[in-house]
């Protein structure tokens, strides 16, 4: 079970379940204990779960000649957990997210089928292009923050834009990961930190027109902190394990930039809420790889 749960990056599902609050929230969701906006909130938690774990499993199968190489230890490379074993799980977890999806509303259920294509199309193509690897990474993060937002149809279609940011942000941190095993490059680093800074004034501007700057500001100062303490040493010495600590702490950060989305909307308590499941991910990231 362990080797299965590995390929499936439990700390970057919190991650994921972090977006859908967020966009909850920002299509102003009425959060309450009533049986509907539960089951509301779990179903959409259990589609991001699917989709995001299908999507990082087959990533793995389709690396598998890859990882026996350049990281044997993996699920797959090392033999605990046979290919077709994982086939099964991501198809399983993919199918799961999408009917989940479809039990919301026929909008969720098109979010959530695009992201599931999106995602196999980045495994399998995406990732190994250059320009637009990225793109395609990050509009499956702006996919599932619009998955939470289409709870409310007319939020949904108000505010889409908001879901292209997320892509601006994992786009960064698509960038930066592919020196995690040889290297980087300097110039790589320094764009993808440019991206995080496009991220970060686009949620205060946000925030000032919605009257909530000072509810946002401690949040995204502290997201600030948490990605580019790390983006900085890696700049200064471009190595494998600095790239890796760069972008283990951009993928656990997600958790702070959905917090920071949160408090754009003034629901501060939920803001809090969703900022206290970064030490979960890190505790879980202790035990499981993130990258």
């Amino acid at each position: 079970m362990k080797y299965y749960l590995q390929l499936m990056r439990p700390a970057n599902l919190v991650t994921a379940i972090a977006d859908i609050l967020a966009g909850l929230s920002l299509a102003k969701f009425i959060f309450s204990t009533n049986i509907l906006s539960i089951q509301t909130i779990i179903l959409l938690c259990i589609a991001t779960v699917g989709l995001y774990g299908g999507g990082v499993v087959f990533n793995d199968v389709f690396d598998a000649d890859l990882d026996a190489i350049e990281r044997p230890e993996r699920a797959i490379p090392s033999g605990k957990v046979p290919v077709r074993n994982a086939i099964i799980l991501g198809v399983l977890l993919l199918v799961t997210g999408i009917l989940c999806a479809s039990m919301i509303s026929f909008q969720s259920m098109i979010i959530a089928y695009f992201i599931a294509v999106l995602a196999l199309i980045y495994d399998k193509f995406g990732k190994h292009h250059a320009f637009f690897g990225p793109i395609n990474m990050g509009l499956c993060r702006g996919g599932n923050l619009l998955l939470g937002m289409s709870v409310i149809m007319s939020s949904l279609q108000e505010l889409w834009w908001i879901g292209i940011i997320p892509v601006l942000y994992i786009a960064a941190i698509t960038m930066i990961s592919r020196g995690e095993v040889h290297g980087g490059s300097q110039s790589i680093l320094y764009f993808a930190g440019f991206l995080y800074i496009i991220v970060s004034i686009s949620q205060l501007i946000m925030s000032y027109q919605f009257g909530n700057l000072f509810i946002t500001l401690p949040f995204v100062f502290l997201h600030i902190f948490l990605i580019f303490k790390p983006l900085i040493v890696a700049i200064q010495t471009p190595i494998g394990p600095n790239i890796g600590k760069a972008v283990k702490a951009g993928v656990l950060a997600l958790i702070v930039m959905d917090a920071a989305w949160v408090s754009t909307s003034g629901n501060y308590p939920l803001a809090i809420g969703v900022l206290l499941l970064l030490p979960l991910s890190i505790r879980i990231a202790k035990m499981f790889a993130v990258t």
